[in-house]
């Protein structure tokens, strides 16, 4: 049993190795290479969690492992990319805005240690690895269309603010981890797999740019809208409700 243990943590290691090597790509201005490392650390990291709780292996030790893990790979290492890419040309007001993330992805990380120590559908506020692979595949998909350098600057400015912003909020988004299927589900499943996956890999510059930027966004507009919606609707049935007599 103690052998099947050391699965997650090898996959979280693989989350620590991918997001070092991604940092030292960006500080050696290989600024692409970093953002796909960014993006294969997040893999690993999905894949630590799923491997822990298939194998009955969870354990305080290895929350705490991970969250390490996640501040380098998706805080720090994000930050650096964004400011190597972009923000530099900002002097202080570029650190200062990478420095926000950094410390809104410790933030977020600390308050799901406290708050969800437990499996959840849903996480409270954008998960730092939602957070890092929005501005990783944000750099890419700049990179691929050729962005000028002043669109590049104040798009990487406004992303990251608002990423850190999802990262502290009370939106709530789903967790992928805890899905469950039964066999019937499946059949269905897996042929819209296969054609999101061929999706993807026909584009993947531009896809996944715009899968992680409607992950960030849809549920929170989705919020919102419930919020605001339901007393606009009462409303306008208050008004048009015939009055007794």
């Amino acid at each position: 049993m103690r052998k099947i243990a050391l699965l997650p943590h090898i996959f979280t290691t693989g989350n620590l190795f991918a997001g070092f090597f991604a940092l030292i790509a960006a500080l050696s201005q290989r600024i692409t290479v970093a953002s796909w490392a960014v993006l294969a650390a997040m893999v690993c990291d999905v894949l630590d969690g799923r491997l822990a709780r298939l194998t009955r292996s969870t354990s305080r030790f290895g929350l705490e492992y991970d969250s390490l893990c996640d501040m380098v790979s998706f805080g720090v290492t994000p930050g650096v990319v964004a400011y190597e890419f972009a923000l530099k040309t900002y002097g202080r007001y570029g650190w200062l805005a990478a420095f926000v993330y950094v410390a809104c992805t410790a933030l977020r990380l600390a308050r799901f240690n406290v708050e969800e120590p437990n499996l959840s559908s849903y996480f409270k506020g954008l998960p730092s690895p939602a957070a890092a692979g929005v501005v990783a595949s944000t750099v890419i998909f700049l990179k691929h269309v050729g962005a000028e350098f002043p669109v590049k600057h104040v798009a990487l400015v406004l992303m990251i603010y608002a990423v850190s912003f999802l990262m502290i909020s009370p939106f709530s988004y789903p967790s992928f981890k805890v899905l469950r299927f039964r066999e019937t589900q499946l059949t269905y499943l897996l042929p819209g797999l296969i054609l999101a996956f061929a999706v993807v890999a026909a584009e993947p510059q531009v896809t996944l740019f715009a899968i992680f930027l409607a992950y960030a966004l849809i549920f929170p507009l989705k919020e919102i809208f419930l919020r605001l919606c339901p007393a606009a609707f009462f409303c306008r049935e208050e008004r048009e409700s015939p009055k007794e007599i």
